[in-house]
């Protein structure tokens, strides 16, 4: 695929196949993706890469802890909510996707159905958890780059025909992850991804989030134009 083709056209997948994806299509993928922009050349991130039993037990005791009320354990500061026109894009996409979804206001069922998709890692075959070293934690660089390797990854991805969700829902109850699959204490938990074959069938994977436009985003200075 051409790089605007990747880049236009990826879109978060929430919906897939029951087929494996294979090790080597991974490796593949990683490689690409570890070509990121990394400062100072630290390469911080790490990848455990989890599918079958090991991934269900991540998903069975995630889903458990968070119907108990077991407050989550992410490894990352979450912060204050969203507010003003952050807000706003946060209730854009979902409307979007409940949309998509028929999945109306007041319907409870439905809604926590979406909700126990999220901490399922929405039932993709892999998961790759994405740590870094907590010997560098307190400097926002590591982060940073884990951010940049992950916009590569799921770019990367999508280029070989398979589909992505980033999905912090999924790595909520940390100690579940860390037990199943095998990240010791000297690793910080930054995110997950969700990998696998899009299935066309669903409807949410066709929703594709606006975006605001470079004049909004971007302030230009010293040009004569």
């Amino acid at each position: 695929m051409e790089f605007d083709d990747v880049i236009m056209g990826r879109r978060s997948i929430r919906g897939y196949q029951k087929k494996p994806v294979p090790k080597a299509l991974i490796r593949e993928v990683l490689e690409l993706a570890m070509r990121a922009p990394t400062s100072l050349n630290t390469q911080p991130w790490n990848f455990y890469v989890v599918a079958g039993d090991v991934l269900d037990k991540i998903r069975e005791g995630n889903v458990e802890r968070n119907l108990a009320g077991v407050p989550d354990s992410r490894e990352f500061r979450m912060g204050p909510g969203y507010e003003g026109v952050h807000r706003e894009r946060q209730i854009g996409i979902a409307i979007q996707l409940f949309e998509a979804m028929g999945i109306e206001r007041h319907d409870k069922e439905k809604r926590h159905d979406w909700v126990l998709r999220g901490f399922r890692q929405f039932d993709a075959p892999v998961s790759i958890v994405i740590t870094y070293d907590k010997s560098i934690q307190g400097s926002d660089i590591a982060p940073f780059d884990c951010g940049g390797v992950v916009n590569c990854l799921v770019n990367a991805a999508w280029s070989r025909g398979l589909g992505c969700v980033i999905n912090s829902q999924g790595i909520m109850q940390s100690p579940v992850v860390r037990e199943h699959a095998g990240i010791p204490d000297d690793q910080v938990i930054q995110t997950c991804v969700a990998m696998g074959w899009p299935d066309d069938s669903f409807p949410a994977n066709a929703v594709v989030s606006t975006r605001k436009s470079v004049d909004e985003a971007a302030v230009f200075r010293g040009f004569d134009d």
